[in-house]
């Protein structure tokens, strides 16, 4: 994935600045995607009581439920992206900011739970290239 040319470059130091605050949307984010996927199984199953022709009153509620949460899971991502950030993984809460590093772009990776933004990798590399600042 190429970054824009547009999106603004994050320093180590920068991004650690902004991370309470991309803590608070991503703890947010990790908790509902989790509630999200649950209740997704509980109206699979629900749905298996539908017909054609009459949907099961429970699976009706789930799927407005389902659809909610979306909406919510949507808007957190939103404000990631706003702030200029790149959600990786909506189950583990891996983010990634883009940065300049040797005079190429590079994403500085954090993953939800770590106590700050202390990994890089390339842009190609993704997670599994992940290396100490």
């Amino acid at each position: 994935m190429a970054i824009e040319p547009t999106a603004t470059l994050w320093t180590e130091e920068r991004a650690n600045a902004a991370l309470p605050l991309v803590r608070r949307i991503v703890d947010d984010l990790v908790r509902t995607y989790a509630e999200w996927e649950a209740l997704v199984e509980r109206f699979e199953v629900a749905s298996t009581r539908s017909s054609a022709h009459r949907q099961d009153p429970e699976a009706e509620s789930l799927q407005r439920e389902v659809q909610r949460m979306a909406a919510e899971i949507d808007g957190f991502v939103r404000e990631l992206q706003e702030l200029g950030v790149e959600c990786k993984s909506m189950e583990t809460g891996l983010i990634d900011f883009p940065a300049e590093r040797d005079g190429r772009v590079v994403y500085l990776c954090w993953r939800h739970g770590e106590p700050r933004v202390a990994h890089w990798h390339d842009v190609e590399g993704g997670f599994a290239g992940r290396q100490p600042l």
